[in-house]
Parts: structure tokens; sequence; C-alpha cells
């Protein structure tokens, strides 16, 4: 597996500006001309039965152009060799094409673009410990009688925006990701992730002695439960599974205004969450750049909910010149890309204690809303759920299907929240490693409700 990490920092950032500068020169009348640029420089190492089984990497640089002549414009997207001469022939041509197909587009009446001069350059890039020893730490944590699968990411990510009236913005960070599971049989297996910008390797072996833990547990005979409320201690992953669902649409200044967000009730009707629920776009503690991809920049933070009310809205350039309102830097979705939701009280460390008998949900999945404007969402178990008595694992539950609100997860049935809230990044990779980001706390529910 290659550890190079390509051109230095310096080298992409200038890259980025002498290619836009170039390609500025070539603009006609009152052309403005918009880019952005996303790249990585990552290794993957993906895992079976606790060994390698496949590693490589990654170098991929894609600038996106848009073409703006008064009210109308026009985008397209290719990829960068860093062979100058090759480059600049592709953003010629694409800078002809934009033309043409500019000519028989309508006026864009929300077109918004930034017009600053502005230049800003934040990297975040650490020493990862060689890929040769995160590899022989995870061989050992497969040497037991569980099958390890997963997939090793690390590198640098970094994106840019740049504009012909002079702007330029660059982002970087050194960032790794794993995710893996170990399977004892079957369907039984213990799921874990671990990312961040620096590796501890105290930190993850701490969390393989827990997936060791529900091993030892998933060997029992599981239970099989009736349909009900039961007590239940939520993993900051299950929980982060019902906080995307809010996000689909709950954040978004848009869907508040066209009655589609699944919050509407709080918006509405003054519903309120748990006093102790604080949730926000996090963009200081999270992956993402500090800037969207019409160059306009993100605050450190956008309080969304405070103590259980809904505070604000993330709002898009577009969305703010639409209903005449201040932007806050959202991307086009409006959705947080760094969502943070602050803990609470609850030792994490005594958690099983203070569960008491009731279900430990390790993972959720094939979430859905079953009521969207009432944010009631279903979806099923999923890996490390266990029946716990008296503070003790007692066995595996068969897979549940849960249907509830977040008024009551998150509300009327919410005991607290723990005292650490978890790091964890998307793992997704389908075009170049994601840098979407949160930071969630366990939660500790009186009744949440299963359906079957």
């Amino acid at each position: 597996m290659s550890t190079d990490q390509g051109p230095t920092t310096g080298d992409e950032e200038t890259y980025f500006d002498d290619l836009v500068t170039w390609a500025t020169g070539h603009l006609r009348g009152d052309e403005v001309l918009t880019a952005t640029l996303g790249g990585e420089n990552s290794d993957f190492v993906r895992f079976n039965a606790g060994r390698v089984r496949q590693a490589g990497s990654v170098r991929q640089r894609e600038l996106g152009l848009d073409l703006i002549e008064g009210n109308r414009h026009t985008s397209s997207t290719l990829e960068l060799t860093q062979d100058t001469e090759i480059d600049r022939a592709r953003v010629l041509r694409t800078l002809e094409s934009l033309r043409e197909q500019r000519a028989m587009v309508p006026e864009d009446p929300y077109l918004v673009y930034s017009t600053s001069d502005v230049r800003t350059s934040k990297v975040r890039r650490t020493e990862l410990p060689e890929p040769s020893t995160i590899l022989g730490e995870v061989n050992g944590a497969g040497a037991g009688p569980a099958d390890l699968v997963g997939i090793y990411a690390a590198g640098d990510s970094f994106d840019g925006f740049a504009s012909s009236l002079g702007q330029r913005n660059w982002a970087q960070s050194t960032t790794f990701s794993l995710d893996w599971s170990m399977h004892l049989r079957a369907d039984k297996a213990a799921k874990n992730t671990y990312a961040g910008f620096e590796w501890d390797h105290e930190a993850f072996e701490a969390k393989v002695d827990w997936s060791g833990r529900q091993l030892r547990a998933l060997d029992r005979e599981p239970i099989s439960l009736t349909p009900g409320g039961y007590r239940v201690f939520l993993e900051p992953a299950a929980l982060r599974d019902i906080l995307e669902m809010m996000a689909w649409g709950g954040f978004g200044l848009k869907s508040h205004r066209t009655r589609q967000t699944p919050l509407l009730h709080m918006v509405t009707e003054g519903a309120r969450l748990h006093p102790t629920v604080t949730i926000s776009e996090n963009t200081i503690g999270g992956m993402a750049p500090d800037f969207q991809e019409q160059g306009f920049s993100r605050p450190d933070e956008v309080v969304l909910i405070s103590e259980g009310e809904y505070t604000g809205w993330l709002i898009s350039p577009r969305s703010g010149r639409e209903y005449g309102v201040a932007d806050n830097g959202a991307s086009s979705h409006e959705a947080p890309n760094s969502m943070a939701m602050a803990p609470g009280p609850l030792p994490r460390e005594g958690i099983l204690e203070e569960l008491g008998t009731g279900l430990y949900v390790g993972n959720l999945w094939y979430l859905n809303f079953s009521d969207r404007s009432a944010c009631r969402t279903t979806g099923m178990t999923r890996f490390g759920t266990f029946w716990v008595d008296q503070g003790e694992i007692v066995a595996p539950v068969n897979v549940l299907r849960f249907d509830d609100t977040v008024y009551n997860l998150l509300g009327e049935q919410l005991v607290g929240l723990t005292d650490e809230a978890e790091f964890m990044a998307d793992p997704s990779s389908y075009f170049r490693r994601s840098s979407d980001s949160a930071r969630v706390p366990g939660a500790l529910v009186a009744e949440m409700r299963f359906a079957l």
C-alpha cells in the first residue's frame, strides 16, 4: 500500500489558485467564473477474517466550474490531472461548452454567489501512525475466533473555492475512519467505528474490548420480546441514526417555509424537546470546510435547538435571497455537515447500572418516516442489541422494529444523555471520502415503542 501523500499542501492550493487565475484571463465581457475543488489523497484497506484483503490509494481532484453572465449560468465538473497543459486545455473546452449552453437557459431569479475578494486558508494536518502500525493493531483485534470485517480509510481531504473576482478559500485536514464489525456467526455481530484527526491507541483498544464483551454476550441463546414499550439505552451510533432522520429537512429554512419539515410541530405549535437537548451545526469541531459551494463562509457554530427549543435554521444563500433573510452559509441542501449534540449528566461508564432492566441498543437501520409531519420514525434494531437485567447483560435480543416520535425519545421519555459525546465520521466514499461528521452522546430513554 502506498503511503505517499501526493503534492504538499501549498502545491495543491497554489495549483488551484493558478488555474483559476489563468481561466479568469479567458473570460469575455461581463462573465464571472466561480470554481470549486474537492480532492483527496487517501489510503484504503479492506479487512476480512482479521486480515488485509485489499489495499490501495486514491488521488483525485474534481474541479467544478460555474460560468455566470447576468442571471444566466451553467455549470460543469471535470477531473484534474495535475498536468498544467492538459488541465488548461480541458478548462478552456469546458468554458466554451458552458457559453453555448448558457445561451439556451432561462434567467435564474434566485441566482446568488459570493462577490467577495477575501482569501482564507485553513489547514489541519496531523501525523497518523504508519499504516503498518494500524494494520498490526487491527490484525491483533481480529486474532480471536470472530471474523473481523471492515474498511480503514485515511489521508488528506481538501476543498477550495475561487472566483474571477479574486476570492480564494482553502480547507484541508488529515483524518481517518475505521468502520468494522466482528462477526460471531450468522447475523450475530458487534459493530463499531473509530474516527478522528489523531489515532489514540488506548481509545481503539477500549473499543475492541467492548466489541469482545458484546461477542461473549452474543454467544448466548437470543430471546424474543413482545411488542410494547421498553426502557432503552441508545448507543451514540443508534442515536445518530435518529438525529439524521431529524436532519432530513428538519433544520433547513426552505423546508420550514414550505411546511415539509419533520419538525413542523416545533415551529407551528411550540412543541419542545427535553431541556437537556441542544443540537448545533458545529463547523469548527467537524471535518467539513468553513465555506460552501457558492463561496459563502460558515460561522463556527449555528445553534439549531437550544435546551429543547427550536432556535435557528440552516439558511443557504439561495434560500436567503428567496425569502429575504440573511443566510448563514449553509449548503444548498440545508442539512448539517458537522452536527453536534451536547452531552448530558449521565456517566458513560456506569450506563448499564443506570439502565437497570431494559434494552441496550447498539445500532439501528432501515430507518424511514412513518409520519413525517410528526417526526415519527420507524426502523429495525441491528447488531449489539441486548436485554439487560439489574445492570448486567443477560442475552442478545432478536430483531425488533421500533416506531416512535422524536418528541417521545428526546422529549417526554428522555431520562438523560451521557456525559461523553462520541465523534463519528460518515464512512461513505462513493465519489470521495465524505467530510460529514457528528458528535453524539448516548441516550437513556424511559420508554421506546416497538411495533413488532
